[in-house]
């Protein structure tokens, strides 16, 4: 019995490496600040207006910085009930010789464009279904239900690059092409007329051999097989390999992927889409965001993907239930794929993130904030080699300095444990997440500094700077002001992986707002993550 006990605690820890989640080791927070003003409906700034310079800009910063985020919530009556609902609205800042000039457009896309045209929203969001049209007979609007909803265009996720043309994009199967300088609404692309997918991830990853990579999911007979696309331009996409779904009636959500040099990992997490509720959700009224379900009784699975040859591994990784947004980065050392990664416990979060939660106020936003979930950078480790001669329950990370174990529990079969890339610091900042690093540089190769946000709020409220070696930490934090997502954007001629600066479009929901030293009326901007750097 002693025996016994024993080894079921030891497979315990391993399962369970921490007794407290992430939010139970960041402090509760009190008395926050209201962020009801940064989503609220903003007006666009379509001809580019001056700005009020306090400092100095460096001379060598020369191009447009690119933001984009949610910036309408509402039309004629209808309103929108989640943040990730909002209509995309992109914001332009242009910086030559010192001077920066600001401005900002609504996309004109083709949900824009309807829901304008008949004052109410007329196509579903992730969180808002759109209703019957009222002027239609009760029958009309009763079969109606029965129609699969339209995908979205609304691309308010990410500014992205394909073969020199910008992009703004989203989840589903389009894109818009817009003109980087005016923010001109372009052509919709449609990844379906290149590639059998049925969406896409907004965040590509871009190699040295000069092609985008991307990836995206494909429902079919057998369920979803995630398809790996290598897009030296839309027209030449090809798809590197399709992995199918360990469910095929759930397959799990993502919302991005790991790439190095030689792999490409999909990490198939517990956030599952529930297929067969998908057409019943809709004749019930229901958004697509309910078909989302957190089943933390699932492994996470990490699949393994040549990136040249395109052949799958047969090792199943696997690792306790977690979920991951966005991947800080991932190489390869020692015989191993080191991958570092934002990570949380409870992936229903993202569901939490309605409107109705982020308009409250006092005590009740307090509540609302310390019961979310933070998310905090984890490495894991995978041995690139597993073979029928490879020893059980012995840890193959033999890498210096890392607590990450990687150990055969049996054929074919490899479980992971992470190491927590940082210290008790930066818990004082409530998480880490919207990673990014000197990208040109150091994606797919070992780096040594991570820049993003940290979460003292349910909106970003500061920015990191953290040394992945020595877990050293810095952080710029002023109460009540918003950072969004931050951009390195290296020197000249720069010898060490962090010279360079940090660009952030920092918003004060009180009074103005707008990037270090650049100030914005608040009713001309709203809070946009994530974004891209134009150099001219």
């Amino acid at each position: 019995c002693v025996c016994v006990c024993v080894c079921m605690r030891k497979r315990t820890l391993e399962k369970h490496q921490f007794a407290l989640s992430f939010t139970q080791r960041c402090p509760l927070a009190k008395g926050l600040v209201s962020i009801a003003a940064l989503v609220n409906s903003a007006e666009e700034t379509p001809q580019p207006v001056s700005t009020h310079i306090k400092g100095t800009i460096p001379s060598w910063i020369n191009g447009s910085f690119l933001r984009n985020g949610p910036g309408k919530f509402e039309f004629g009556k209808d309103k929108y009930s989640h943040w990730f609902d909002g209509m995309a609205m992109m914001h332009r800042f242009y910086v030559k010789d010192g001077d920066v000039t600001y401005n900002s457009s609504f996309l004109r896309s083709d949900s824009y464009t309807k829901n304008s045209e008949k004052d109410r929203i007329v196509v579903s969001e992730f969180g808002t279904i759109a209703m019957p049209d009222p002027c239609k007979n009760i029958f009309a609007r009763f079969f109606s239900r029965f129609k699969l909803p339209q995908a979205t265009d609304n691309a308010s996720v990410n500014f992205v690059k394909y073969k020199g043309d910008y992009f703004v994009s989203t989840e589903t199967n389009y894109m818009r092409r817009v003109d980087p300088d005016s923010l001109e609404t372009k052509e919709k692309v449609d990844w379906t007329q290149y590639v059998a997918v049925n969406s896409a991830t907004a965040h590509p990853h871009y190699g040295r051999d000069g092609a985008t990579y991307n990836m995206g999911n494909s429902y079919g007979k057998s369920g979803k097989s995630v398809c790996l696309s290598d897009v030296a331009d839309l027209y030449g996409a090809k798809v590197i390999c399709s992995i199918p779904a360990s469910e095929p009636r759930r397959p799990s959500y993502f919302h991005s992927f790991v790439m190095s040099e030689n792999y490409i990992v999909f990490i198939e997490q517990p956030i599952k889409l529930d297929m067969l509720k998908a057409m019943l959700y809709q004749v019930q009224g229901k958004s697509f965001n309910k078909i989302m379900t957190w089943d933390p009784k699932c492994d996470t699975i990490f699949h393994l993907v040549n990136r040249h040859t395109g052949e799958c591994s047969a090792v199943r990784y696997r690792g306790e239930p977690m979920f991951t947004l966005h991947q800080i980065n991932a190489y390869e050392e020692g015989g191993c794929l080191v991958m570092d990664m934002c990570c949380g416990d409870d992936g229903a979060v993202i569901g939490d993130f309605t409107l109705e939660n982020l308009r409250r106020g006092g005590e009740e936003l307090d509540k609302f904030y310390n019961s979310m979930c933070r998310n905090l950078p984890r490495r894991y480790v995978i041995p690139l080699t597993v073979d029928e001669d490879t020893p059980m329950d012995q840890n193959l990370v033999n890498l210096s300095l890392c607590t990450a174990t990687a150990k055969k529990t049996g054929p074919g079969e490899v479980y992971l444990t992470y190491e927590e890339l940082f210290n008790d610091e930066l818990l004082q900042y409530g998480g880490l997440e919207f990673p990014q690093i000197n990208y040109a540089e150091n994606n797919g190769r070992p780096y040594r500094y991570v820049y993003a946000c940290g979460f003292g709020h349910v909106f970003s409220d500061s920015l990191l700077k953290m040394d992945v070696r020595t877990k050293e930490l810095k952080a710029w934090r002023h109460h009540g002001l918003f950072p969004s997502e931050p951009v390195f954007v290296p020197a000249p001629n720069a010898t060490e992986e962090d010279d360079g600066v940090v660009m952030s479009v920092i918003i004060n929901p009180k009074e103005v707002s707008g990037v270090r030293g650049l100030h914005i009326k608040q009713q001309q901007c709203t809070l946009a993550f994530k974004g891209f750097c134009v150099y001219s």
